[in-house]
């Protein structure tokens, strides 16, 4: 008898199961209650859990903390310090809060120490490899599903920072990524943009810059900035990194 035929008797109750319940090595399905991964209504399934937000270090906490307090903060530190992750979880924590209306995120689009040439596909194709972090880090905290809805809804808007020029972010929670690969006129336009209400959070690591020494504006801009009294500049260290431990290691000899 095949095993789809042994499941129909079980499931309609011709198979006598009493006969084999000495035996340890048999067990009975929990057909009364069947499970399914997909839940009782696929068609609103979600992720159904909210990640705690939690710094693992004390320049992690030192991170939310100003993010808390100020309304422009600069993230500086080496690669796996979760820099873009924390500045990413705040904004989601504050759009469900109701906090703002909207999350802004950018990042330039600037290749990795080499040419990936052109690109095929419309605008958003040709950037989505250069955005793909933020969409990374941002399915970590909600689901696609959801990451998808918001952007549809314009609640998540994602763009390069050739874009931002013009612009006024009210209301809104903006997080600048990569910004050590931005000059110091980028940094200049996209810090001007903050606006009423909203929160501003640029990240970046000044010692991995994609551009040349001299072009890169960012420490060259925290280094000002901390000066002023209402905007807070994170130093993180070698010892709040949250990879693997011989990303620390490695940095350490590099």
């Amino acid at each position: 008898m095949t095993k789809r035929a042994l499941k129909r008797q079980l499931r309609e109750g011709s198979f006598e199961f009493e006969g084999y319940a000495d035996d340890p090595k048999i067990r009975r399905l929990p057909v009364e209650r069947p499970w399914s991964p997909l839940g009782a209504n696929d068609a609103h399934r979600d992720q159904g859990y909210v990640k705690t937000l939690k710094a693992k270090s004390e320049g992690q906490q030192g991170l939310l903390d100003a993010i808390d307090a100020k309304n422009l903060v600069l993230a500086l530190g080496p690669a796996g310090t979760g820099k873009t992750y924390l500045a990413i979880a705040k904004a989601v924590e504050a759009l469900d809060a109701g906090r703002v209306a909207r999350i802004v995120l950018s990042r330039p689009a600037v290749e990795a120490g080499e040419s990936i040439g052109f690109l095929p596909g419309e605008m958003e194709d040709k950037l989505a490899p250069y955005l793909r972090p933020l969409y990374d880090a941002l399915s970590d905290r909600i689901s696609m599903k959801r990451v998808r809805a918001l952007i549809a809804e314009g609640a998540i808007e994602i763009a390069p920072v050739g874009f931002m020029r013009g612009r006024t972010l009210n209301n809104a929670f903006v997080v600048i990524d990569e910004a050590q690969n931005c000059t110091y006129g980028q940094l200049k336009m996209l810090l001007t943009r903050l606006g009423w209400h909203s929160t501003m959070v640029v990240t970046g690591d000044p010692n991995q810059s994609d551009l040349l020494p001299e072009l890169s504006g960012l420490g060259v801009v925290a280094e000002r900035l901390e000066a002023v009294p209402n905007i807070a500049v994170v130093r993180l260290k070698d010892q709040d990194i949250v990879r693997h431990p011989l990303v620390a290691e490695m940095l350490g000899v590099l």
